[in-house]
């Protein structure tokens, strides 16, 4: 199960906190797929992600995207999961990190929430912090601007140009963890560029 982290509405939509749900709308675009509501309270569909060997179609998945606000994401993810019936060690979370530099993508399993409020209540509704996080970075807020008013701000101009290529890596982050596991994607995402 795949849940991007974002806010509802309009409003929030092009907010660098929704890069979560970016990323799902990407998903459900490459797989030709509507996300539709769910009584989770969630937007969510069934999807085949990836592909593997020989161009098979990857493994079957539930791509998602909460409807409640951030702070309060662990409850829809919570019954999506026992819709689905799917445990904690297949559930991935997409969200935006400030402690990565912006444009950059990198997964973990487990670990803190680093201030996050959609993975506090994620991890406090199931139980458990052990889940896998594709971590999608916005960079630190400029000058003495506040985190909290930096990540609900709109990508700048000049982010935004670069915003099709981070949801892009970010998506194909996604297909490669559920396709050949964490190492592997760890090691392609968290190479050094070349030149470096």
């Amino acid at each position: 199960m795949v849940i991007g982290l974002g806010n509802p509405g309009p409003t929030y939509a092009g907010n660098r906190h929704n890069v979560g749900a970016m990323v799902v709308d990407e998903l459900a675009s490459r797989t030709r797929s509507a996300l539709r509501a769910h009584k989770a309270r969630a937007s969510a569909a069934q999807v085949r992600i990836g592909t593997g060997p020989g161009g098979v179609p990857g493994p079957s998945a539930v791509i998602a995207v909460p409807h409640s606000y951030m702070n309060e994401s662990g409850g829809p993810v919570k019954a999506l999961m026992g819709f689905f019936s799917v445990g904690p060690e297949r559930l991935v979370v997409v969200h935006d990190e400030l402690d990565i530099p912006a444009g950059d993508v990198r997964l973990k399993l487990g670990g803190g929430e680093g201030g996050h409020n959609g993975l506090r209540s994620i991890s406090k509704s199931l139980g458990t912090r052990d889940y896998l996080r594709v971590r999608v970075g916005i960079g630190r807020p400029p000058g003495r601007q506040e985190a909290a008013d930096y990540v609900l701000k709109d990508f700048s101009p000049t982010e935004r140009k670069e915003l099709p290529f981070l949801l892009g890596d970010a998506a194909d982050a996604v297909e490669m963890l559920v396709t050949q596991g964490l190492l592997d994607t760890q090691q392609r995402f968290h190479a050094p560029a070349a030149g470096s």
